[in-house]
């Protein structure tokens, strides 16, 4: 059976913030990547209302939220994901954030710590050199012009508040691209678990998201666990043969790791009991 989902808006930080919400269970709050609504992320978020009590978010200026006379940021989107949990009722919830949703789901476990009790953030970096070189050439090069031509800007005027924003609305997107994020320290200061997933040809590199994952407590050797030490908080999932655009598209496997890390589970070693 799919999960019933109900469309509701909020004021939130002068704008009407769009969210569905659908399932049951303990809330989880999923945030979708740059030029992406709640549609775009595809079949995830129906599969995580089979266990949980789903919050899907469209963040300033996408989908049907309306854009504010402000700079789109990892902070300030992390802001509006507080003030709308507030909004909602929501006193602490797990977080899924993909792309560009799960740099601002960093930045709201980073800024708001006591409103996030998991967070799985897939595809994400903490330091603008954790992108692929290929990526951070290419942004210098990128113009609204050249966004504009892409399907998804077709797709824009359909559920957007002002149809005619997608100019502005990319121009705030390609000025995200270029702002400075150097999080390191605050992320080795999280005390929140956090699974870290990535395809293993995503925009972020293989050794930017083990580093992550150091930082985070992680990497040990997992032997100790049958000696009495309990494994790391967070977690790390790669995903085989996966793009940037690809690892959203891998459902079945992003539920068989999401779902044991929300719900505390880990493998037994053959040596426990």
């Amino acid at each position: 059976m799919q999960a019933q989902t109900v469309g509701h808006r909020a004021n939130v930080n002068g704008m009407r913030m769009y969210y569905e919400v659908s399932g049951t269970g303990d809330p989880l709050v999923v945030l979708h990547g740059a030029y992406m609504n709640i549609p775009t992320m595809g079949a995830i978020i129906p599969g995580l209302a089979r266990t949980h009590k789903v919050y899907a978010v469209e963040l300033q200026g996408h989908g049907r939220t309306t854009d504010i006379a402000r700079p789109i940021t990892y902070p300030n989107l992390a802001d509006d994901v507080a003030a709308f949990m507030d909004a909602a009722s929501l006193l602490k919830a797990d977080v899924f954030g993909y792309s560009m949703g799960a740099e601002v789901g960093l930045q709201l476990a980073i800024r708001h710590p006591a409103k996030v009790n998991k967070l799985v953030a897939a595809s994400v970096a903490y330091d603008l050199k954790g992108w692929q070189p290929a990526f951070t050439e290419m942004i210098p090069q990128m113009t609204v012009e050249m966004v504009s031509a892409m399907p998804f800007a077709k797709d824009y005027p359909k559920l957007a508040a002002n149809p005619n924003g997608f100019p502005e609305f990319a121009r705030k997107l390609i000025a995200l691209e270029k702002e400075p994020m150097a999080w390191e320290a605050d992320v080795k200061a999280l005390k929140t678990p956090v699974l870290v997933i990535a395809g293993d040809a995503d925009v972020s590199t293989l050794e930017h998201s083990v580093a992550m994952f150091r930082l985070l407590g992680g990497g040990g050797m997992g032997d100790m666990v049958d000696m009495g030490k309990a494994p790391p908080a967070s977690r790390l999932a790669i995903l085989p043969a996966t793009s940037h655009t690809a690892v959203i598209t891998q459902v079945d496997l992003l539920l068989g790791f999401i779902e044991p890390f929300l719900q505390g589970r880990t493998p037994k070693g053959f040596f426990e009991l």
